[in-house]
């Protein structure tokens, strides 16, 4: 009865979410239209400044529905922190409610257990996760998760999850998961920021600039992997 009222709270949050996310885009398109012209930014600027403290409470509510209801994927939130906030300030405010929330989590999942992830994620996908020789190595997942949420495309919301589930220690996953997170986060927030400004090319550039050398240092990585673990690993979250 209890794990039925938690999908039951799922779906209502999921549609109140989807529904400011729709007004939010209506929003806001007209405005991003016009950031090609000087006139646009500066619109876009004043609209930034008039929500004030509102624009963050709006963007790290974006966030919770990210991280903890699977809704929509990271970088477009990253992207408008950027173009709101600066490549600076936006990637700080991203870093760290990102941090605060896999956090909320991740000891949520410690304090109720595995039937709590499962009313989030796909149970046969955790239970292979959870029951592999691999996740449940200490030596090793440590290395794998940080692989893993350094990788982009990976279902790092579903890590976070799991990660309560996994023997890793709590600080050194809030370690991990922050971490490994900032070139993604920077790269969005940069390219958002120039985006802002009308700068489309050097978005592109500042993106590809920090996008480009993590995969090569994850292709290196693996390189040297003689067990191939982030292949083995990549393989069962992917199933």
């Amino acid at each position: 009865m209890k794990d039925k009222k938690i999908k039951i709270l799922k779906i209502i949050l999921t549609i109140i979410v989807l529904v400011a996310i729709t007004g939010l885009i209506i929003y806001l398109a007209p405005i991003m239209i016009k950031l090609y012209s000087e006139e646009g930014r500066i619109e876009f600027r004043n609209k930034v400044n008039e929500w004030k403290f509102l624009g963050f409470l709006a963007l790290f509510g974006l966030q919770v529905a990210q991280i903890f209801l699977f809704i929509i994927p990271g970088e477009p939130i990253e992207i408008l922190s950027g173009m709101c906030y600066g490549g600076v300030v936006g990637s700080i405010f991203i870093i760290t409610s990102a941090a605060i929330i896999s956090t909320g989590i991740f000891f949520t999942v410690r304090k109720l257990g595995k039937k709590f992830v499962y009313n989030f994620c796909n149970e046969k996908k955790v239970q292979k996760i959870e029951n592999s020789k691999l996740f449940q190595n200490p030596r090793r997942v440590e290395k794998i998760m940080l692989i893993l949420f350094l990788i982009p495309g990976t279902p790092k919301d579903l890590l976070v999850y799991i990660s309560g589930l996994l023997p890793i220690k709590p600080l050194r996953f809030i370690i991990i998961s922050t971490v490994a997170r900032i070139p993604s986060v920077i790269s969005s927030t940069f390219a958002g920021a120039n985006l802002a400004k009308g700068d489309w090319k050097m978005s592109i550039i500042i993106y590809l600039a920090i996008v480009i050398p993590v995969m090569i240092a994850i292709y290196i990585m693996n390189k040297f992997d003689k067990e191939k673990l982030t292949d083995e690993a990549l393989k069962i979250i992917n199933k």
